[in-house]
């Protein structure tokens, strides 16, 4: 997992509308990355909404909001026209991203080992700095969180 004061790892991510996005062209914004393990799903659909109840505000604080997950972006923008998420969803297919934030973590679930997004938020600054990092993010209250760091 990256630290905080760490230079945020690069990346030219497939959005929704299938422009790319690249961090070194949000220079001189904050950013708010938070990875989610798959669109429409009870919890990443709770922190897709939180994020978009509170889009105005952190828009106001200067940042854009960026959600990534390994989901194709058919099922991204099925996810976005369904909750009106006015936040673009980056395609990370091979999850190499999520790699080098270290969002993609060997999980336990009910004894079976397997490879996935752990949920985790990250808050880069204008500079491409990591401010802070959400590592094993809980849904409720988490924007309020995020909110405070902007």
């Amino acid at each position: 997992m990256l630290k905080e004061g760490n230079k945020a790892p690069a990346f030219n991510l497939e959005s929704t509308s299938g422009d790319k996005v690249a961090l070194k062209d949000l220079a001189g914004k904050k950013v708010v990355l938070y990875f989610y393990p798959k669109d429409d799903t009870p919890g990443c659909t709770k922190e897709a909404q939180a994020f978009r109840d509170a889009f105005n505000k952190i828009k106001k604080k200067g940042a854009v909001v960026l959600g990534v997950s390994p989901d194709s972006r058919e099922s991204h923008e099925k996810f976005t026209e369904k909750y009106e998420l006015p936040f673009p969803l980056l395609v990370d297919k091979d999850h190499k991203v999520a790699e080098k934030y270290g969002a993609w973590v060997e999980k336990n679930m009910y004894g079976k080992k397997k490879w996935g997004i752990q949920r985790s938020t990250f808050v880069i600054d204008p500079d491409g700095r990591v401010k802070k990092v959400f590592p094993k993010v809980r849904v409720e209250g988490h924007v309020d969180e995020v909110l405070k760091q902007l």
